[in-house]
């Protein structure tokens, strides 16, 4: 039984040994950058976030009581969540996060659309599965969408986040 869990243990260490890349002298191997998992601030944007799904729709709006925009509910759930201050519209929001590539995005992100014949014109929070929560006009409440809807994904931008 011994020799069983020794084999178990060491054939992936093996494996994982066989497939490194040799080292060649003044070179450094070339890691792909792999971002970390979601931080405990991000989930709990998206935590907060969820909590405000059904919330009214304000323009300008910065709180849930008298109603939110879109970049009015992530300075709020950011500030409230996380304690990050995030302000100004979605392209300032976008303008001051980290670019993300749409395949690496996290809980917690931020996605950006035009939606008004301007860059940056929307922003919602991801929460994962290829939806976000976000606060549009149309609908007159916060809701969650899919990224690959038709309307969204041909209005799809950029992505940014203020984590990690």
């Amino acid at each position: 039984m011994r020799v069983r869990t020794l084999l178990t243990c060491l054939v992936p260490l093996l494996l994982l040994a066989c497939s490194s890349t040799p080292s060649v002298p003044g070179r450094t191997a070339q890691q792909p950058a792999v971002r970390p998992a979601s931080s405990d601030r991000a989930h709990d944007v998206v935590i907060f976030a969820l909590g405000l799904v059904d919330t009214g729709y304000r323009f300008g709006g910065k709180n849930p009581d008298a109603g939110l925009d879109c970049s009015g509910m992530v300075s709020y759930i950011f500030d409230r969540a996380a304690g990050i201050r995030v302000s100004g519209s979605a392209a300032d929001i976008a303008r001051r996060g980290r670019e993300v590539d749409r395949s690496g995005l996290r809980p917690g992100d931020l996605v950006f659309f035009n939606t008004r014949n301007a860059p940056f014109s929307h922003v919602g929070i991801y929460i994962g599965d290829e939806r976000f929560v976000h606060a549009p006009s149309g609908s007159g409440r916060v809701r969650i969408d899919q990224l690959g809807a038709r309307y969204y994904a041909q209005r799809f931008e950029a992505a940014r986040t203020y984590f990690d």
